[in-house]
């Protein structure tokens, strides 16, 4: 924790390190009534006293000048320098010393919490090597790179910005995005998210996106934007904070001088009784650890490769007991491969796929990439009039050949009729070219390794139903959705019906169980609305589209279902420490005011009150630091 201490925290442990020994030959001095050795004594104890806690007495100036009246400073310059009036040298320093040792402790834990976030933010590149007309490289700023150039990515260096390799293979070391140790491989036609870093061989590659829109400023922005968004406990610490300190301080003055009016005589213990109380009701304790727990449970989670947006979020992530699923690319590999080709009415295969190609070019989705994959000596010289017909499919000009790629519901608008294999689980493309129907193209898609024991695990964790919407076929989603052992499994769906069916479990959840919330989890630009409509929305960082990860609160950089689970964990974690926190703090705090309002003699003792601030805050601190470890 002690490590790389900044010059502030520096100073104030070096301030705090000679305020300890200067006040020692303080103690030598003899308790005497005598108004020399007093005098000797105050003046003694003054110098510990300036040296650790000037700057309280300088704040609490400073924020009174500026409206903002009561704080801490003012409870603890106020209760320090009454203690110093009573004569109580040696407890008035001590105080201030033990509270400025307790401000360093709770700057270097915060510090520590957010170091993890801290390290996200080193991925920013620097530059990117940009390739010149005469074949030279030069560095330039990331932002000045346009879509389509090419850059050089060096070993040892930070991919500046997405794109794809043209040449050249390496291993790639994402860590910094997905919290994953082990690096991947990189060839000609993969795609790089920028922020990753280039280990062992040199690569050339298109640039897909600038700077702006790469995964890089995307996820900067993300983890900049994290803490403003305050969780329900956070805004009611601020809010019980804002009411709590002018209460205690007009409470403190009543101690003080309501039972010497009314008792008369006694004004000293009183005071002293009205002091202590101060020091005890200082709120640091909850001001400082609710916060930290948040800032240690998304530091947790970033360095797992979980972005969670907010605390607001990290605490309905705690509360989730339904989690809906888009199918492809989220529970599945979402890498589809071509299994199969069957033609009509004299099509070849390598012509029919050479046409479906054309017309899936300028489409990024993974079936789409998957028919690519298979033809790639098109040129985009000879596509035209590309576009997408939502929820059916693609259709383009092609060699001067109007041809659309889509499902039974694309034919049948076209006025064909295909022959569909209902026994195949395999996703089906059908294709038309000029009104003629030429075949079809099976592809297939791929379990994610870790999706059945991610969902076994949520079970466990106490997800209570579990829902798959697709746009498959039902003999593709209930087969999949069957053997990961889903509850509800809805198949063959546009993206508005997506929308309209997660709206009626939100309406029907919201009913049954108000306390509890619904997740959606997809990776599509077309889960967007829903990932914004559902409690919380869950985008998969790597694969996912940019609509899907804006829309998203919780991004899961490596496209795992297992982050479900550990974020899951993470968020119940932290929402149990903030709770431990607030009521322990509470209960130590209250107690010991309420004692000594009510004049019990052990309550009369700066050393409890000490305890009851100083102590009470650094043991919470310590139990939120216990967010940031979890346990697998």
């Amino acid at each position: 924790m002690f490590k790389n201490m900044t010059k502030k925290q520096k100073k104030l442990l070096k301030r705090i390190l000679l305020a300890a020994l200067l006040t020692i030959p303080c103690f030598l001095i003899p308790k005497k009534d005598d108004a020399l050795f007093v005098a000797i004594r105050a003046v003694a104890f003054a110098i510990p006293y300036a040296v650790a806690g000037y700057d309280i007495v300088v704040k609490a100036v400073k924020n009174i000048k500026n409206g903002q009246i009561f704080d801490e400073n003012l409870l603890m310059g106020i209760a320090t320098i009454g203690a110093y009036g009573l004569g109580e040298f040696s407890e008035a320093v001590m105080v201030v010393l033990l509270y400025q040792a307790g401000e360093l402790f709770q700057s270097l834990a915060v510090a520590n919490s957010r170091r993890s976030i801290s390290e996200l933010m080193n991925i920013r590149p620097d530059y990117a090597n940009l390739a010149s007309s005469d074949g030279s490289y030069k560095q330039v700023s990331p932002e000045s790179v346009k879509v389509g150039d090419t850059i050089l990515i060096k070993s040892g260096e930070k991919i500046p910005l997405d794109c794809t390799v043209l040449s050249g293979e390496s291993e790639i070391d994402t860590s910094s995005l997905t919290g994953e140790s082990v690096p991947r491989k990189a060839g000609i036609g993969d795609s790089l998210a920028s922020g990753c870093v280039n280990i062992s061989g040199t690569l050339t590659a298109r640039v897909d996106k600038l700077f702006g829109e790469s995964t890089v400023s995307k996820i900067l922005e993300m983890t900049e934007n994290s803490a403003s968004r305050k969780s329900k406990s956070e805004a009611f610490i601020t809010k019980f904070a804002k009411y709590y300190t002018p209460t205690v301080c007009a409470l403190a003055l009543c101690m003080a001088i309501l039972p010497t009016l009314i008792m008369g005589g006694g004004f000293r213990e009183h005071l002293k009784s009205a002091l202590i109380f101060l020091v005890v009701s200082c709120p640091c304790a909850l001001v400082i650890s609710v916060p930290l727990s948040f800032f240690c449970g998304i530091g947790c989670a970033s360095k797992n490769g979980i972005l969670i947006k907010g605390a607001n979020y990290m605490e309905e992530l705690s509360k989730i007991d339904t989690m809906i699923f888009d199918k492809t690319g989220t529970l599945t590999e979402g890498k589809f491969k071509v299994t199969d080709v069957k033609c009509e009415n004299g099509f070849e295969r390598a012509s029919l796929l050479h046409l479906a190609a054309g017309a899936e070019f300028y489409s990024d989705h993974p079936i789409a990439r998957a028919v690519k994959n298979e033809c790639t000596d098109i040129a985009a010289d000879k596509i035209a009039d590309a576009s997408q017909i939502i929820g059916k499919g693609v259709c383009a000009k092609v060699d001067g050949k109007e041809v659309k790629v889509g499902n039974v519901a694309l034919m049948s608008e076209c006025g064909l009729t295909v022959d569909a294999d209902s026994n195949r689980a395999e996703t089906a493309l059908y294709v038309a070219v000029d009104g003629v129907y030429a075949g079809v193209i099976y592809v297939a898609d791929t379990v994610k390794p870790d999706t059945e024991s991610a969902l076994a695990n949520l079970k466990k964790q106490g997800i209570r139903k579990t829902v798959m919407l697709t746009g498959d076929k039902k003999t593709v989603g209930e087969k999949i959705g069957g053997k990961l052992g889903i509850d509800e499994i809805h198949c063959e769906l546009l993206p508005a019906d997506k929308v309209e069916i997660a709206e009626k479990i939100l309406d029907k959840h919201k009913e049954e169980h108000p306390k509890t919330f619904v997740a959606y989890v997809g990776d599509g630009i077309n889960d967007a609305p829903v990932l914004s409509r559902a409690d919380i929305g869950i985008a998969m960082g790597g694969m996912g589209s940019d609509a899907a990860i804006e829309a998203a609160d919780v991004v899961l950089m490596d496209d795992k279902p297992s982050g479900l689970p550990t974020a899951m964990k993470i968020a119940r974690k932290t929402m149990r420490i903030v709770h431990q926190n607030i009521v322990f703090a509470l209960t130590v705090k209250i107690g010991v005011m309420v004692l000594t309002a009510l004049g019990f003699a052990f309550a009369q003792n700066m050393w409890l009150a000490i305890f009851a601030d100083v102590g009470v805050s650094m043991l919470a601190i310590l139990n939120a630091l216990r967010t940031f470890r979890i346990k697998d």
